[in-house]
C-alpha cells in the first residue's frame, strides 16, 4: 500500500499537464499512472511519421466503434494514445483552439465560468507561439506551436488559400487569434522539428522532481471508494495487483473513452447500464458515458497536373532521404505534419461561427500513408464540425481488459446529413476556382458521378472516417442538468475527492482538433484543484462576419444546393 496527495490516472494530453502543474508545489506528492510505456521512438518524435504510431498497437489502445447504423453498419477505428503523452503522441499535431463561440457555448450549457474570456489566459499560459506573444498568443509556455515549413516547400498550399479568397471567403492571419473564419496557414505542435506532445512539453522537463512519481505499464481497474469519497485506485502491474491511496484527490485523465469506462467499472454511472454489465451501483449518475461527440471527415481528392505532390515522396529512397535530413538537422519534409494550409468556414447563413474545417494536403493518400492512386494528387480533409448526433461509451463488465462499447450514432440526425450535402458542394466550389486551374486534374473522390443528393448521401455513408476527436462523455453542467457528470470545477457530482480532467468534460465539441482545448482545460483545472486564484479573464475582440445572419460568406446571399434530388441516372 502506497499513498500520495494527488493521484492522476492517464499520462495523456491532460494528465501530463496536471502532473507538471500540481508538482510545482514541493510540499505535495503527485503520482501519475499510465497504462502504456515510453514515447521514445523515432516514429513518435518525427512529425511526418504521424501515421505510424497511430497504426502501431504499442502506442494505440485499438478501440473500435460498434456497427454504426447511420453508416450502413460500418465499424470505424477509434485510436486512442497508449503511452506517455497519450493521444498527443499519436495525433496529427494540428493546433486548433476552437472558436470563441465554442467555448462560450460551454458556459451557456451550464459550465459556469468556462467562457472564452476566462479560458484565453490559459491558452496563452500553455503556449510558446513561434511568432511571439500578443493579445491572443502565448510566448513563454511549455507547448511549442509553429507553422511547419511556412508553406515554403509546395505551391499547392498557397493555391488552396487563394482559391478560398477567390470564392469569396476571407483570409485569416491567425485562426487561433482574432479571426478563426477564413483561409490561412495551419499551426502545429512541433518544437524545433520534433513532435511537441504533452510528454515532451510538460512531463520531460519535470521528471526529476522528487515529489513526482510516474508509474507506467499500469492497468487501473477501478477507483477505490469509501461511501461517496474516492480514496485511491486499484491497478495491475507486472501480474500483481496494487492499491494506491490519495490523501487529496483522485483525478481521471484517461480520455473520453477511458475515463467514463473507469467510472463505470467503479460503480459510478447509470444504474440500468451498470446492472446490465453485472456491476454493483456505488453512485448513480445517469450521464456517465453519454453525450459522446466526434468529428467525421472525408478525403476530397484530385489528380495534380504538375509533378509536385507528396505522392512522389512515398518511395523508399525518398523516405530515406527525408528521414536522414530530419535525423541530422530536424528540418525538411520530416519536420512537418504536411497540413500547412487550412480553412474554417460557415455552412450557411444564420450560422454565427465556423462549423466546417479544412486540412489541405499536397498529396493524395490515406491517413496510413498509402497512396490513393498512381501519379500525383492533392486532397482536403473536410467535414462539418458541429454534429447533432450523440453516442455513448459503456462497459460490458468490470474486466479492464475488455474494451468498452463505443457507439457514436454518426449521421443519425437529419441535420448532420444535410450539413454533409452542403459541405460537399461548398468544397467542390472552392477547389473549382481558377487559382487551382494550374494544378487541378480529374476529381478522384467523390468523383464526377457523385452529384445527386442520394448519391452524395450514399458516398458519405460509405467513405466518412472519424477525425479521431471523441469527446464530451463526462460533461460539465449545471445543477439543473440531470445528464451533467461534473460540476464547473470538474468534480464528479455527488462524490468527494474525485475529478475528471480531459476532453470528456467538454459539454459540446469544439470546431477543430481537440488537443489545444484539452491542454487548456488541464491548465485551468490545475488552478481549480490547487485553489490558486484563477487567471484574470481577457476580453479580447473576436471577429464575427457582420453579415452572418444573411449570408453564408460576405457578399454571398444564401442559396439552395445545386445538387439534384433523387438518384443519379
Amino acid at each position: 500500500m502506497r499513498d500520495c496527495d494527488y493521484l492522476i490516472v492517464g499520462a495523456g494530453s491532460a494528465g501530463c499537464v496536471l502532473a507538471a502543474r500540481l508538482s510545482e508545489d514541493p510540499s505535495v506528492n503527485v503520482v501519475l499512472l499510465e497504462a502504456g510505456g515510453s514515447d521514445r521512438s523515432i516514429m513518435v518524435q518525427m512529425p511526418s511519421a504521424l501515421s505510424m504510431p497511430m497504426n502501431t498497437r504499442r502506442f494505440n489502445w485499438g478501440f473500435q466503434s460498434e456497427a454504426e447504423p447511420g453508416l450502413d453498419g460500418r465499424v470505424l477505428d477509434t485510436p486512442r494514445g497508449l503511452g506517455l503523452g497519450g493521444s498527443s503522441s499519436i495525433n496529427g499535431m494540428v493546433y486548433v483552439r476552437g472558436h470563441a463561440e465554442d467555448i462560450n457555448q460551454w458556459e451557456s450549457s451550464g459550465a459556469r465560468g468556462w467562457n472564452y474570456a476566462s479560458c484565453l489566459p490559459y491558452f496563452q499560459r500553455a503556449e510558446t507561439w513561434y511568432r511571439g506573444a500578443d493579445q491572443y498568443r502565448g510566448g513563454s509556455g511549455p507547448l511549442s506551436v509553429c507553422a511547419g515549413n511556412d508553406m515554403k516547400l509546395n505551391p499547392l498550399y498557397r493555391a488552396f488559400i487563394d482559391a478560398g479568397i477567390e470564392a469569396g471567403y476571407p483570409a485569416t492571419e491567425d485562426y487561433n487569434g482574432y479571426q478563426q473564419e477564413g483561409f490561412g496557414q495551419m499551426h502545429m505542435t512541433v518544437d524545433n522539428g520534433r513532435r511537441a506532445s504533452t510528454s515532451h512539453a510538460y512531463l520531460k522537463p519535470v521528471r526529476s522532481r522528487k515529489n513526482l512519481r510516474v508509474i507506467s505499464g499500469t492497468l487501473v481497474t477501478k477507483v477505490l471508494l469509501e461511501g461517496n469519497r474516492a480514496i485511491g485506485v486499484a491497478y495491475e502491474k507486472d501480474g500483481n495487483v496494487f492499491e494506491l491511496l490519495a490523501r487529496a484527490e483522485v483525478i481521471l485523465s484517461a480520455g473520453s473513452i477511458g475515463s467514463p469506462a473507469l467510472l463505470q467499472r467503479s460503480g459510478i454511472g447509470s444504474p440500468a447500464s451498470l446492472e446490465a454489465a453485472g456491476i454493483s451501483v456505488s453512485h448513480p449518475l445517469e450521464g456517465v458515458g453519454q453525450n459522446l461527440q466526434d468529428h467525421l471527415e472525408v478525403y476530397f481528392q484530385y489528380r495534380c497536373l504538375e509533378p509536385i505532390s507528396l505522392n512522389s515522396r512515398l518511395g523508399l529512397f525518398s523516405k530515406g532521404m527525408i528521414g536522414l535530413q530530419w535525423l541530422l538537422f530536424k528540418t525538411g519534409l520530416g519536420a512537418t505534419n504536411h497540413f500547412e494550409s487550412c480553412a474554417f468556414i460557415r455552412s450557411s447563413a444564420g450560422v454565427k461561427s465556423p462549423d466546417i474545417q479544412y486540412h489541405f494536403l499536397p498529396g493524395a493518400m490515406r491517413y496510413d500513408g498509402r497512396a490513393a492512386f498512381d501519379g500525383h494528387g492533392f486532397q482536403v480533409h473536410v467535414g462539418p464540425n458541429k454534429p447533432a448526433s450523440r453516442g455513448s461509451v459503456s462497459v460490458s463488465s468490470d474486466d479492464p481488459r475488455q474494451h468498452p462499447k463505443v457507439l457514436f450514432n454518426y449521421l443519425t440526425a437529419e441535420k448532420d446529413i444535410a450539413d454533409w450535402r452542403a459541405c460537399i458542394e461548398l468544397t467542390r466550389e472552392i477547389l473549382g476556382q481558377s487559382a487551382m486551374d494550374r494544378f487541378r486534374g480529374q476529381e478522384i473522390a467523390p468523383g464526377e458521378r457523385v452529384r445527386a443528393v442520394d448519391d452524395i448521401d450514399a458516398w458519405v455513408r460509405q467513405n466518412v472516417e472519424s477525425a479521431y476527436h471523441p469527446s464530451c462523455t463526462c460533461k460539465m453542467g449545471g445543477d439543473d442538468d440531470p445528464d451533467a457528470v461534473l460540476d464547473s470545477s470538474c468534480r464528479v457530482r455527488g462524490m468527494d475527492h474525485l475529478r475528471v480532467v480531459d476532453s470528456s468534460i467538454f459539454p459540446t465539441i469544439t470546431n477543430g482538433n481537440l488537443n489545444a482545448p484539452t491542454i487548456m482545460v488541464a491548465e485551468r483545472a490545475a488552478d481549480l484543484i490547487t485553489g490558486k486564484p484563477l487567471l484574470a479573464p481577457m476580453e479580447a475582440p473576436v471577429w464575427i462576419d457582420p453579415s452572418w445572419q444573411q449570408a453564408q460568406r460576405a457578399g454571398q446571399p444564401q442559396r439552395e444546393l445545386s445538387c439534384e434530388s433523387g438518384a443519379a441516372p
